[in-house]
Order: C-alpha cells, then structure tokens, then sequence
C-alpha cells in the first residue's frame, strides 16, 4: 500500500503552484516523495511557497507568466533543466472574470482563454518532450489538468454564481481537450486526466465564500467545503501506481455537489 500510493523518485510541475489548489496539490506531492517544480507569475509568491515547502523534500520555484506562449516555452526548458525527465505535469494555473452578459467584454475572453486553455496546451505541448523520456507502459507519465465543476454544471440559478462566461466555457473546454489529448498520447505512455474541483478555500473563491460559505456547504450532501487533504489526494491518486490505467477521466472533488443537483 506504500507503493501504491507513493511518488517518492518522481518529479512533478505544479503551475499555479505558489498558493490555492496548486499550493495545497503541490504539499501534497512533496508529502508523498516527489521533487516538485512549483510556477506562478508572482516571483515572491512562488519563491516563498518553495522555500516552505522545501521542509518535506526538494522543491523549486520558476516563476513564470502562462498567458504567453514564449513563456510556456521558457518554463518547460527550465523545469527539464532541473529535474531532467517529468513523470507529473499538473497544469493548474488559472483565471477568472466575472462581468454582466451586457457589459461582459471581449478583453475578459482573451486573458482568461489565454491562461486557462491555451496555456495548458501551449506548455504540455513544450513538455512531451521530457514526459515521454522516462515513460513506459508499466509507469505512465502523468499529465493532471484542473478544470472546474463550472465546466460540468452550468451555473445559473444558486444564490451564489456569478456571471463568469469565460471561466467557465474555458473549463468545460479543458475537460475536453484532455479527453482529447488522453486519446493522442496513450500510446506515449502518458495519461491525460482532469480534476474539476467545488468549493475550496482560495483566492479565487474569496469573495463567492465571503457572502455564501454556509450555502455552498449545505449544497454537498457531504455538507463541508473542500479541504487540502480532498483535493491532493484526488492528485495523488491520479499521479501514483493506483492511477496508472485511469485516463481521460474528469474527476469531480466536489462533495457531490454537481452530479446530485
């Protein structure tokens, strides 16, 4: 049961990685063995988040800004400068804008599709590189994209949703470029999975849960927001042995909040 559920010699990026569901991902990754790269644009987050992480193992911080395609670039040859072979390429990085139907604006399509879709593709495409070098058929590397339950259920009616059209059509796009992708790299050895997350305590969430905490809660059958344990275990899973046939897959870590509405 140690096995299964260890990644001590693998080697993982985490974008997004210096706080939120990337940071609590990342905890869990250094808990569990793995060196782990952590990226965010914000240098002295990242920075400050490796230095505190690196209590449970090796972690390293390359600060990098997604949106850019150079970027992604310049990341992917840095993280392979660093570790060489990546079994884990978690792409995590995201944002959010929140605007009225009306007034919602073109700029609000353009910086969060750049972020939360092209991004991901424009980095895992850098990366195959060093994903498919220590591949094999027995120890897939693994590639783990956080959508969002967003991309699953339409927000409308919940006292709590915003008008986030972006968010969330580029969440549901990601589900399914990863079921995309899942079909175009088994046979490299790699899987391609998805976790949509529910309600967790993040930046990103901040101002929803400020106003709607006790809502949101009572809307999971479980009655609970998510906690870090919930959703690094969920990456744990998909990036250990006890993962290694499951590709293509959306994960909800939700509570149950999307499939029993």
């Amino acid at each position: 049961m140690d096995d299964l559920f260890s990644l001590e010699g693998k080697t993982a990026l985490v974008t997004g990685g210096g706080r939120g569901i990337g940071r609590m991902i990342a905890d869990g990754f250094m808990r569990a063995g793995a060196t782990t790269i952590i990226s965010s644009r914000n240098a002295e987050v990242c920075d400050e988040a490796a230095a505190e992480l690196s209590k449970f193992g090796r972690c390293i911080a390359i600060p990098a800004d997604l949106a850019r395609h150079d970027e992604c670039v310049r990341l992917a040859g840095a993280a392979h400068a660093a570790v060489g072979p990546l079994d884990i390429l978690v792409n995590n990085a995201g944002t959010t804008w929140g605007a009225p139907v009306d007034d919602f604006p073109s700029t609000a399509w353009d910086k969060v599709l750049d972020v939360n879709l092209k991004g991901v593709f424009y980095l895992t495409q850098a990366l195959l590189g060093p994903l498919r070098e220590g591949a094999t058929s027995d120890a897939p590397a693994r590639i783990i994209n956080i959508g969002s339950v967003d991309g699953i259920h339409a927000p409308g009616g919940e006292p709590w949703a915003e008008e986030t059209y972006s968010y969330s059509a580029s969440k549901a796009a990601l589900h399914h470029l990863t079921r995309v992708l899942a079909g175009r790299l088994g046979p490299d050895h790699i899987t391609v999975n998805a976790i949509a997350p529910g309600p967790f305590e993040t930046k990103m969430m901040a101002h929803t849960l400020a106003d709607h905490a006790p809502e949101l809660a009572r809307a999971s059958p479980l009655g609970r927001l998510g906690r870090p344990q919930d959703i690094a275990g969920a990456a744990i899973y998909l990036a250990s042995a006890a993962g290694a046939w499951i590709t293509g897959v959306v994960l909800p870590v939700d509570g149950g909040i999307v499939t029993t509405l």
